[in-house]
């Protein structure tokens, strides 16, 4: 198994998606790349993100890029839907600098790779987010999400066959 930090936006939703996929072991909320190891006190610059931890010979990691781009505005600087601010950046994150190569490789590839504001660098920090918003949306789906039901829906019976 491997493990990728991946941030698309308020993690609820991306945690929500992001269990649905083929490959994908485990999902926990959490925050990256802060500069403290706790969830009290001011906003320490970390980005919203799912630990995701997957099966590469089910998924790969070009694979869980174009995931994510199905449910980012790959465009848009700290904001996603209608949440705005630094900590609903996009980005991925990994200990693993062969995530980050694929990763950036993915997006250098695109036609549009000079308008892509997603953050690929290393992990240098990763803080679980507290209970209340681990897996969130299976508990309160009527909660605001930025990534339409029918995404958060699309491969969830795909997983289950």
């Amino acid at each position: 198994m491997q493990t990728v930090y991946i941030a698309g936006g308020c993690l609820w939703g991306v945690q929500a998606f992001i269990k649905t996929l083929p490959g994908v072991v485990e999902t926990e909320a959490g925050r990256a790349n802060g500069t403290t190891d706790t969830l009290d006190g001011a906003y320490d610059g970390y980005a919203e993100c799912v630990k995701t931890t997957f099966d590469p010979s089910v998924v790969t990691m070009e694979g869980l890029m174009d995931y994510l781009f199905e449910i980012i505005d790959p465009y848009s600087v700290n904001r996603q839907g209608e949440d705005v601010g630094e900590k609903y950046r996009t980005g991925v994150y990994s200990t693993d600098s062969r995530h980050l190569e694929v990763a950036r490789t993915f997006i250098d590839s695109r036609s549009d790779a000079n308008r892509i504001a997603v953050e690929v660098v290393p992990l240098t920090n990763y803080v679980r987010s507290a209970d209340e918003h681990q897996d969130r949306l299976a508990r309160c789906p009527d909660d605001y999400c930025h990534i339409p039901q029918a995404l958060l829906e699309k491969y969830k019976r795909a997983a289950h066959k």
